[in-house]
């Protein structure tokens, strides 16, 4: 064979090794996918969107009180961690030489790899035993601080791909830095940022032990952020190790809900990101 043959054939392997691989990868998730579209698909109903849970031997009911306190505690916890998250992104990308800038970017490092249910018992000790309650709010804290690694990382790659002209064209017209940075940096990439922002919602959105230890669950209807707040990972765990059928049934039924809403958002992100890149590009 000569050199061209076995430089081919050495192509088409790796090719095929790559590909292989890709389908290892992705496999797992359609799996998982099919199995819970599978289980929940034929557990939902309208009620189960329109009625909290019926009492123990019941059969019926639903999770809209769930479904209500996953957003709920989700908005909290994006209210407290984006405006942390971009500003802390905004310092990295800015001041990326400063002395502080290093011990930020260890810490947030530091912080990604926290386990989830150490995060959970860190909002414990610092909102629910002060409050001397579990509590929506002791939820979006523990959530935000999940938020955070996530944002400040994204906020701080967007930002660092405006180029350097655009600052020096700011700063050129006379402008204080703060406001090349508000108006021209930060201003002008809001839909950028805004798909970390979703990705790290996404992320948060999923999580169960760190709620086991904040907002704890409730099998009613709760608007009041210092009381405790049912939440579709809480809700879908409770059903799960339950004896009963009916609750094992629906607690399938809050896991497709709740993978469509992850895969939703996760999609519009991707979906946003791509649309701003198209602009960029033309």
């Amino acid at each position: 064979m000569n050199y061209r043959t076995i430089r081919n054939i050495k192509n088409q392997f790796f090719m095929m090794t790559v590909i292989m691989s890709a389908v290892l990868v992705l496999l797992p998730l359609f799996l998982i996918i099919k199995f819970v579209f599978t289980q929940g698909m034929s557990s939902l109903n309208f009620s189960f969107f329109t009625e909290i849970p019926k009492p123990v031997g019941e059969s019926g009911g639903g999770m809209k009180h769930a479904i209500f306190g996953t957003m709920y505690v989700v908005f909290l916890g994006a209210l407290l961690a984006v405006p942390i998250g971009i500003t802390c992104g905004v310092y990295l990308s800015e001041f990326r030489k400063s002395k502080l800038s290093k011990t930020l970017k260890l810490t947030i490092d530091l912080m990604s790899g926290i386990p989830s249910i150490v995060i959970g018992i860190f909002a414990y000790l610092v909102v629910v035993i002060p409050m001397k309650s579990f509590s929506a709010l002791a939820g979006g804290v523990a959530l935000s601080i999940i938020m955070l690694p996530i944002i400040i990382k994204t906020s701080e790659e967007i930002l660092k791909l405006v180029p350097d002209h655009l600052r020096e064209a700011g700063l050129a017209l006379g402008l204080p830095r703060w406001k090349v940075i508000l108006f021209i940096i930060v201003k002008g990439n809001l839909s950028n940022l805004l798909t970390g922002i979703i990705l790290a919602i996404s992320r948060a959105s999923g999580e169960t032990a760190p709620l086991l230890f904040t907002a704890f669950g409730n099998m009613y209807m709760s608007y009041e952020f210092n009381k405790p707040m049912a939440t579709l990972p809480v809700q879908i765990y409770t059903y799960a190790i339950s004896p009963f059928k009916d609750w094992q049934r629906q607690a399938w039924a809050g896991a497709f809900v709740l993978m469509i809403l992850i895969l939703s958002m996760n999609l519009f992100a991707r979906y946003v990101f791509l649309k701003i890149k198209d602009k960029k590009g033309n």
